[in-house]
């Protein structure tokens, strides 16, 4: 499947593993749910779509952005007393007690494994003094991730004709919180236990699949009469991670492992580099022994659906590059395509100092040179 072509305009050593972004999948098995897709984060691929772009209520699902905001707000070990607002609203909760002290942390286990809305309000109230300025933070945040087609008035999810996403945004807000470890670990909890006035709370994560499934690492559900039941979760296998979002989704559970267990087998993660693992020699006749050293810092990674092209490699660099050059600057980059076309790059760096020649060369000696060069690689 790792067929490679490596044309390079220089000698280096290149480890083999790449892939590129892929073609969304146009056979994945359709779903229950009004809407839905299947979304690979590190390329920005859905792979599967059925009226991903419609607007529709998202209940609980919202917690994923509260939780967000409130990590991003605050430190984790902030203490919140529970305003009275918040331990009188409806739908499911942890019992707090009007006053009650609780770490932010604390609410946000609370807040995604049991979906409690009185932390959500807790939360609310303790960092921006209610729920309207805190869904103002959730849209501020919205519009920093270019989520155009979602908007939040409370962050809990209870039903509000203004409170809306859709099932291509909740994936791409479910891909940054999961970048975030302590959202990351916690979505991953099966259960949790927090104190309360007296003794302990067991927290259950409502998320099934944590259970069912290996290869399921969260995140979130969520259910009004209005939304229907709405679910998203993320699945990792071999360096792969997939986001699965369905809204008003009768079968939501076989939904996600249907699309996952469809999905997986035709995606290929492959490295295109390894931080510092290339050995590139550019060729610079006044530089000692010819040729600058220069390597890459950064990894280059990418995902395909289905077979693996073949890829192609090619070095491109200043075309005067002379000495002086400082140890640690950027000479050119490496830059890898398909027959679809360019796949990613990575910048080279000069590997150690490279000193002015003494006798500087005369332009028609450096204009000489060029053109060698560019009848060599030519």
């Amino acid at each position: 499947m790792k067929r490679f072509a490596i044309l390079l305009l220089a000698f280096f050593f290149l480890l083999p593993s790449a892939v590129s972004a892929s073609v969304p999948g146009t056979d994945l098995p359709d779903v229950s749910a009004g809407a839905a897709c299947l979304y690979e984060p590190s390329t920005g691929t859905f792979l599967y779509e059925k009226n991903a772009s419609e607007r529709l209520p998202m209940a609980s699902t919202t917690k994923i952005m509260t939780a967000l905001a409130a990590l991003e707000a605050v430190p984790p070990d902030t203490v919140i007393a529970a305003a009275p607002e918040a331990c009188r609203v409806e739908g499911s909760g942890i019992g707090l007690k009007p006053g009650e002290e609780r770490t932010v942390e604390e609410l946000l286990w609370a807040l995604l494994l049991e979906s409690a809305n009185d932390a959500a309000e807790a939360l609310a109230y303790g960092i921006s003094g209610g729920t309207g300025a805190f869904a103002d933070l959730m849209n501020e945040k919205a519009a920093e991730l270019g989520l155009i087609d979602t908007h939040f008035v409370n962050p809990h999810g209870l039903d509000d004709p203004e409170h809306y996403t859709t099932a291509r945004d909740l994936a791409i807000l479910t891909a940054a919180a999961m970048e975030n470890e302590t959202f990351r670990k916690m979505v991953a909890s099966p259960r949790h236990e927090i104190p309360k006035t007296e003794g302990t709370r067991v927290l259950l994560n409502h998320n099934r699949l944590l259970r069912e499934r290996g290869d399921v690492i969260g995140v979130k559900t969520g259910f009004t009469k209005r939304s229907g039941r709405c679910l998203v979760t993320a699945a990792e296998r071999d360096g792969v991670m997939l986001i699965a979002v369905t809204l008003n989704a009768p079968d939501d559970w076989r939904d996600h492992a249907s699309l996952y267990d469809a999905a997986f087998p035709r995606c290929h993660a492959v490295t295109l580099a390894r931080s510092g693992a290339l050995d590139v020699r550019i060729p610079c006749p006044t530089a000692p022994g010819g040729c600058i050293h220069a390597s890459n810092r950064e990894e280059l990674g990418r995902i395909f659906f289905g077979p693996v092209p073949e890829i192609a490699a090619r070095i491109e660099t200043k075309r005067l590059l002379f000495p002086p050059v400082r140890a640690g600057e950027e000479v050119g980059r490496v830059v890898y395509s398909s027959a679809e076309g360019e796949i990613g790059s990575v910048p080279l760096y000069a590997a150690s100092d490279i000193p002015a020649p003494a006798a500087p060369p005369s332009l028609f000696g450096k204009l000489t040179e060029i053109f060698r060069g560019a009848e060599q690689t030519g």
